[in-house]
């Protein structure tokens, strides 16, 4: 079953700025825009060095239940100047109803300009599992409470 997702423009958002998109009919995530507020559009958004911003991607989404939207970092941004996604991944509800916001955070080597209509990220539809929590003993494995590190250094 292919999820279909409603969307919504923002107040204020500029329709001229793409919806999600799939980049290559193989691409996992659709690429995520920045829809800037009008006073911002001309310049854009500086991100400084080692500082995060919220970027407006001027859209409301109604996504299925059973799935989540999740926001990744798009790769060559990472690369090429350092941007990451703060709580990578992101993850957007199915009771959300709000605009959705990419906060980027700069690790890179000189301050960055997120401009109006920009490609700032990705988001990939997946599935939810919930979990029933239980109180009680647990069982043995072969790791037991080893933790970090604990399974070797490669």
């Amino acid at each position: 079953m292919t999820p279909v997702l409603r969307l919504m423009r923002s107040s204020g958002a500029d329709p001229a700025v793409p919806l999600p998109d799939y980049a290559s009919a193989g691409a996992a995530g659709a690429d995520l825009r920045a829809n800037l507020p009008p006073e911002a559009r001309a310049a854009g958004v500086t991100i400084g060095l080692m500082q995060r911003a919220l970027i407006p991607t001027g859209l409301g989404m109604e996504i299925p239940e059973g799935f989540e939207a999740q926001i990744r970092a798009r790769s060559g941004l990472a690369l090429r100047h350092g941007l990451i996604i703060a709580n990578a991944p992101g993850t957007i509800d199915s009771d959300y109803r709000g605009e959705v916001g990419v906060i980027l955070v700069n690790l890179g080597a000189e301050p960055y300009i997120v401009a109006h209509g920009a490609r700032i990220a990705q988001m990939v539809i997946a599935p939810v599992t919930r979990a029933r929590f239980v109180e009680g003993p647990l069982s043995d494995s072969a790791r037991g409470g080893g933790g970090f590190g604990s399974t070797g250094m490669d």
